[in-house]
C-alpha cells in the first residue's frame, strides 16, 4: 500500500479575472475549488495510474470535510487525523500572471499529532509512505524525523518531497526517493549549478548521504534518475505548459506508482516524466489518458 502524507493540506480556490482592478469591484470569470496539498497532489495521480493509496494527514472544519468529500467522491481511500482548526483556504488568482494567496495553516495540538503518529504505527514492510511539503510550524521542526522513525520502526520504505534542512536530515534514514528540481538543489549546497555534469555531481551526493535514488527535474530541459550504479535522463514531451502546480507531486506519483507495482526503475522513471508533462499541460492535474499518451514521447537515454 501507499500512503501519503499532507500535514498542511488547502483548498485551492482558484478565480479567474480578466482585468484586476485593485480597490473597485471585480468579477470573476471563472471559479474552481480543488483540494490541495502536495501529498494530496500526489494520491489524485496514483489514482489515475490505478496505485491503491491512502491520504492521510490532517484535516478540520468546513474545509477540511470539502477535501475529503472530494478526495472520496474520486474513490480515493483516506483516513486523516481531525483537528479542531479549520483546514486553510489558498486563492490562485489568475489574471495574465497568477498570484497566489497562502493561508495560514492551522494549528495541530500534541494530541492530534499523536493521533497521526499511531495511525502510521499500523505500516508494514513494503509499504510506500510519501512525505510531501512543510511542516506547519505548531508540530516542530522535528515532525518528518518523528514519521519517518516510524516508517523504519515498521520497516515501511518513505520517499520525501521536501526542501532544507528537512530534506539534508532525512537522508540518513535512507529514503527511496528524493526529487529536488535543479534549483533546489543548488540552495541545498550554496552552489551556482550551470551543467548537467554538475547536477550529477551534487545528485551523487545525496546518495552518498543515504538517498536509494534521487530525481531531479530540469523543467524543459527533461530529467535526471541517478542510482547507485548509474546515471540517466529522460526527455520531456512536447507539450504547451499551462500549469506548474503540482507538476513535481505527478512525477513523484507516476514514478512512485509504477515502482510499487513491478520495481521496474526505469519505466517508473518514464511514468513519472511523463505524468509531470500531463500536469504541466493541463489545467488541473494529470489525467491517466494524458499520461499514456505522452509517456511512448519519453525517451530515456543512459549517460
Amino acid at each position: 500500500m501507499i500512503y501519503t502524507v499532507t500535514l498542511n493540506p488547502s483548498i485551492d480556490y482558484i478565480v479567474e479575472v480578466d482585468d484586476l482592478k485593485l480597490g473597485d469591484l471585480n468579477r470573476m470569470n471563472r471559479d474552481l475549488k480543488l483540494p490541495g496539498g502536495k501529498g494530496i497532489n500526489v494520491s489524485r495521480v496514483l489514482n489515475q495510474l490505478g496505485a491503491e493509496n491512502t491520504a492521510l494527514g490532517f484535516l478540520g472544519g468546513f474545509t477540511g470535510r470539502f477535501i475529503n468529500d472530494k478526495l472520496q467522491e474520486d474513490e480515493i481511500q483516506t483516513d486523516f487525523v481531525t483537528i479542531a482548526d479549520d483546514t486553510r483556504i489558498n486563492i490562485k488568482l489568475k489574471h495574465g500572471e497568477e498570484t497566489e494567496i497562502n493561508g495560514l495553516g492551522p494549528a495541530i495540538r500534541p494530541e492530534e499529532a499523536a493521533g497521526l503518529l499511531n495511525k502510521l504505527s499500523a505500516l508494514q514492510k513494503g509499504d510506500i509512505v510519501i512525505l510531501s511539503g512543510s511542516v506547519p510550524p505548531s508540530l516542530g521542526a522535528d515532525f518528518y524525523d518523528r514519521l519517518i522513525n516510524v516508517c523504519k520502526q515498521t520497516s515501511a520504505e518513505f520517499v520525501i518531497d521536501t526542501t532544507g534542512p528537512a530534506l539534508m536530515d532525512a537522508l540518513v534514514h535512507e529514503p527511496l526517493l528524493v526529487k529536488p528540481n535543479h534549483h533546489e538543489l543548488a540552495e541545498l549546497f550554496g552552489v551556482t549549478i550551470d551543467t548537467q555534469e554538475e547536477l550529477v555531481t551534487y545528485g551523487r551526493k545525496l546518495l552518498e548521504t543515504g538517498a536509494k535514488h534521487v530525481l531531479i527535474s530540469m523543467a524543459g530541459e527533461g530529467a535526471l534518475l541517478i542510482t547507485k550504479t548509474d546515471v540517466y535522463h529522460a526527455s520531456v514531451p512536447k507539450g504547451v505548459v499551462k500549469n506548474s502546480v503540482g507538476a513535481g507531486d505527478s512525477m513523484i506519483g507516476g514514478f512512485v506508482g509504477t515502482f510499487g507495482l513491478n520495481e521496474d526503475l526505469l519505466e517508473a522513471f518514464r511514468m513519472g516524466v511523463a505524468s509531470g508533462s500531463a500536469t504541466a499541460f493541463s489545467d488541473d492535474l494529470a489525467t491517466r489518458e494524458l499520461i499514456e499518451k505522452l509517456r511512448i514521447q519519453v525517451i530515456i537515454t543512459k549517460l
